[in-house]
């Protein structure tokens, strides 16, 4: 039998179905709790860890307007977070040194976006065989770095 540790989801299961709303309006009002997975708040969008992720350091960056589609939002918004992007994808470069990544939005249900109603653009990193046998056989990614690590690793390209 495999026991794959994540302490950190414990919080999540044993409390979700109570909480309501959006997580990623949630997330911003929450932001100076202990638990906080914001990295970093710019003028119209943040950076955030996202709470179930496929790699070490996958972040998200979202807009503060609850809107879920990105056609509906001003220029504005969308070039912040374009240059959001590219800051993170530094940051992440110095700190995982990763062999390439993944960006991108799912938008819609049918597209696999977990929150429909927020849209919000993924920037994860990925190494050159990170598909491991615990993804491939076991449908289970094992995520090493706990989240308090990853914040303090990548703060200081954010100040």
């Amino acid at each position: 039998m495999f026991h794959v540790w994540s302490p950190w989801r414990y919080h999540y299961v044993s409390t979700a179905a109570q909480q309501t709303g959006c997580i990623f309006c949630r997330a911003i009002q929450e932001v100076d709790q202990p638990d906080s997975l914001v990295l970093y708040r710019a003028q119209y969008n943040y950076i955030l860890l996202n709470r179930y992720p496929y790699n070490n350091g996958h972040l998200m960056i979202a807009p503060y307007q609850h809107i879920a589609n990105p056609a509906d939002i001003d220029s504005g918004v969308t070039e912040e977070m374009m240059r959001l992007s590219q800051r993170a994808i530094q940051a992440l470069r110095e700190v995982y040194k990763p062999d390439g990544f993944n960006l991108g939005m799912n938008l819609g249900k049918c597209a696999g976006a977990g929150v429909e109603e927020h849209y919000h653009l993924h920037v994860v990193p990925r190494w050159n065989g990170d598909t491991s046998f615990m993804t491939t056989l076991a449908e289970t990614r094992v995520i090493p770095e706990d989240f308090n690590t990853a914040l303090s690793k990548l703060k200081p390209y954010f100040t």
